[in-house]
């Protein structure tokens, strides 16, 4: 399969390369696809669950009930901690 990409994308490649740890175009194209379909596998499982908590935050915002951007930054992450060690790789 061949495929042409924007010059801007090629770029993101090889800044890719650079940090490492792939060693080439292909091991990061693989990579990335890979974590696309787990990211987009995740959505479609969870899709009621998140619509439920955007309606949830959607309701308190008309409710005047906010968080600051401090309160926002501290609870995402909390959850990524604890989302991590909840999927820790063994």
């Amino acid at each position: 399969m061949d495929i042409r990409l924007k010059p801007e994308t090629e770029a993101l490649i090889r800044k890719g390369l650079e940090r490492g740890p792939y060693n080439t175009a292909e091991e990061l194209i693989e990579q990335a696809v890979s974590e696309f379909h787990e990211r987009e596998d995740y959505l479609a499982q969870h899709r009621a669950e998140i619509a439920q908590k955007i309606e949830e935050g959607w309701q308190s915002a008309k409710q005047g009930r906010l968080m600051s951007e401090t309160e926002v930054k501290s609870a995402m992450k909390e959850h990524k901690a604890a989302w991590l060690k909840a999927n820790q790789k063994e």
